[in-house]
């Protein structure tokens, strides 16, 4: 009985290990697509940055799955104010997201710091 209970929780895991996800890249909105100066509440989003919005449209004219990914989707009621903005200028509805998960491949974010896989050491 022991032995079919953990062959259940293996199956279940290498189930759940080979699920495959979507391919994404995620680009964070304030600083990275938006101009950011300094917050100015919830409906306040600054005006797009001219080459991060080509190479976003690029990707997507292109086929790639682009999600914003922002920490204002920590609240429901931004992320309509965020789509109502990807339209204004131009981008389709794309989604906004603050959760990552194994289908994202790249995170272009004005905050992140890049470090060597495996390590911990930072790559400059």
């Amino acid at each position: 009985m022991e032995l079919n209970i953990k062959m259940d929780i293996l199956n279940d895991y290498l189930w759940e290990s080979q699920r495959e996800y979507k391919r994404w890249i995620g680009v964070d909105l304030d600083g990275t697509l938006a101009v950011h100066t300094s917050w100015k509440g919830d409906h306040h989003i600054g005006e797009p940055i001219p080459e991060m919005m080509e190479r976003v449209k690029k990707w997507i004219k292109a086929g790639k799955i682009v999600k914003i990914f922002t920490a204002r989707a920590t609240k429901e009621s931004n992320k309509p104010i965020i789509k109502a903005w990807l339209k204004k200028h131009g981008l389709p509805e794309l989604e906004v997201t603050n959760i990552k998960d194994q289908g994202m491949i790249e995170l272009w974010d004005d905050r992140a710091v890049r470090v060597q896989k495996n390590t911990g050491k930072r790559i400059k």
